[in-house]
């Protein structure tokens, strides 16, 4: 099945009056983003506007989120759509369709933090490689132990690095340096972004958060 933006409009169609309001606006705001990435014919923009459409599904305003860090979010956000994942649609993408691209992600170093902050001389990283050793690792085993909230977790944690390094100004556009983990990363998102939409909209009665900047007449 091809979960794309027109699948999940029509969806959202037949649905939409059992979603609460911030359900409503989170599943709006970000198919519209899907669709804007499907029509993108490089992987820059593809990338950005796919990470735009994952915002809108899992990130919350609340007095809690100005003191939380958005990692812990985001371990919080993937619990959930595992739990709620009943036919392991997400797990069967990991391991079955993008196996090849997430474990040239993970073998990427230049997307692990830890190497960068050694390479920018911040203490406490000096042992960075054994760092990013230990996370394959996990990583595998996670994957290998059918663990999908923590390989989600790991996967994003390394496209959250590509994604601040596009969004902060630290990459070229169309540059060939960072090309192969731009279209790896882009790929991955234009199949489990997706997916969290599908499975948020089948469960409209879970808490999904007050979503940042609501539509507002004030």
């Amino acid at each position: 099945m091809a979960y794309d933006s027109i699948w999940l409009k029509e969806k959202q169609r037949r649905v939409r009056q059992e979603f609460p309001i911030n359900l409503g606006l989170r599943v709006h705001r970000a198919i519209s983003w899907i669709k804007k990435a499907e029509l993108e014919t490089d992987p820059d923009g593809r990338f950005i506007f796919l990470w735009i459409a994952f915002n809108a599904c899992y990130a919350e305003y609340s007095e809690k989120s100005h003191n939380r860090p958005e990692r812990g979010r985001l371990k919080e956000f993937f619990r959930t759509i595992d739990a709620l994942d009943s036919t392991n649609l997400i797990y069967e993408a990991i391991w079955e369709q993008y196996s090849q691209a997430i474990r040239t992600i993970l073998n990427n170093k230049y997307v692990f933090e830890p190497f960068w902050n050694h390479y920018n001389d911040i203490s406490g990283h000096e042992n960075w490689h054994e760092t990013f050793e230990k996370a394959k690792t996990l990583s595998l085993k996670a994957l290998k132990d059918r663990r999908t909230s923590q390989m989600l977790y790991i996967i994003f944690d390394r496209l959250y690095v590509l994604r601040n390094q596009l969004v902060h100004g630290g990459a070229t556009y169309d540059g060939a340096i960072n090309r192969s983990q731009v279209k790896d990363g882009a790929a991955i998102l234009s199949h489990l972004i997706p997916l969290f939409v599908d499975i948020m909209m089948n469960h409209p009665d879970q808490q999904w958060g007050k979503p940042f900047y609501p539509v507002t007449d004030r």
